[in-house]
């Protein structure tokens, strides 16, 4: 306290582990992070030169200061859903990644929303995320109503400029896919993996059974990869996501619903046009006729919005 440092400490339950941050205020940089299990830290040689780390300690990082942590965006409420604003939603994100600062990312659309008014845990879960983007055009109407003109940002697009560029964020980093019918994640892997020279990607479907899952699990606690794309539809995915998202804490978590069947060929997505005037959603009733119950929340969510308004 005499020199203006800050230290935090946070108890695991499930484990009995203690993590202890330090960091000093008057410059905003972090001089250790340590993960231990009911031992003692020694720190001799001074806050500025590093650690030392007795058996059973696990080092996550030990580091001087570096680029500054992205600025929290504004939000404004979509149905009393917080929806972030920013002008390059992918920026954001890649800082955050290239920082190892773990998001969950919601890509909230008029269905999602409709959705979240009788199902108040998702409503929940999407509150808490740390990055909500306007994937639907409804979203964005609303949005450009309410006096903030703002660019959709569809879930699969963010996510292949992440996948584009993970190797220049993250060296030797890891991509993890999930969901979607048997061998297509995998075929979706291998598409991008021969366009983008040295991308690792582990892939695993969404058909798996229990004993399969906890092996599942179990892998991506072990490989700890940066970016994790989840794709077994909403809600379901978001509710995944909140679930195991603490077993890759600094990962960023998107769901990506059906992308990986777009990325593994096996769809087409729609025509830029139909992109261009938000009419996407027609475009997938076109290709999906049994989608139409499902379109029922777009006319819903407009007339919900209206009376808001």
């Amino acid at each position: 306290s005499s020199r203006g440092d800050r230290i935090f400490t946070a108890s695991n339950s499930s484990r009995g582990d203690r993590i202890f941050t330090a960091s000093n205020s008057s410059r905003g940089d972090r001089i250790f992070t340590a993960r231990l299990s009911h031992r003692e830290i020694a720190n001799p040689q001074g806050d500025r030169q590093g650690i030392i780390i007795c058996k059973g300690f696990l080092l996550i990082d030990s580091m001087k200061p570096g680029p500054s942590t992205p600025e929290t965006l504004p939000t404004f409420p979509v149905l009393g859903l917080p929806v972030h604003l920013a002008d390059n939603y992918s920026q954001w994100l890649s800082s955050r990644l290239s920082q190892g600062l773990g998001t969950n990312v919601i890509t909230l659309n008029a269905e999602m929303a409709i959705a979240a008014e009788s199902n108040q845990p998702l409503a929940q879960l999407i509150r808490s995320a740390d990055l909500v983007i306007p994937d639907g055009a409804g979203v964005v109407l609303y949005l450009k109503f309410k006096g903030h003109p703002i660019r959709r940002c569809p879930g699969i697009e963010l996510a292949e400029t992440l996948l584009n560029h993970v190797n220049q964020l993250r060296p030797s980093g890891l991509v993890f896919f999930y969901g979607g019918k048997p061998g297509i994640a995998q075929k979706a892997a291998d598409n991008f993996q021969r366009h983008i020279k040295g991308l690792a990607i582990a892939s695993y479907h969404g058909y798996l059974s229990d004993s399969e899952e906890q092996e599942m699990l179990a892998s991506l606690r072990e490989l700890q990869p940066q970016l994790i794309l989840v794709g077994l539809g909403v809600p379901r995915q978001e509710f995944w996501i909140a679930k195991h998202r603490h077993l890759c804490p600094d990962a960023v978590w998107i769901g990506v619903g059906g992308s990986f069947d777009i990325w593994a060929g096996e769809k087409q997505r729609a025509p830029a046009w139909f992109c261009e005037h938000h009419l996407e959603w027609l475009y997938r009733l076109y290709q999906e006729p049994w989608r139409w119950r499902r379109m029922l929340a777009l006319p819903h969510f407009a007339w919900k919005a209206l009376i808001k308004s």
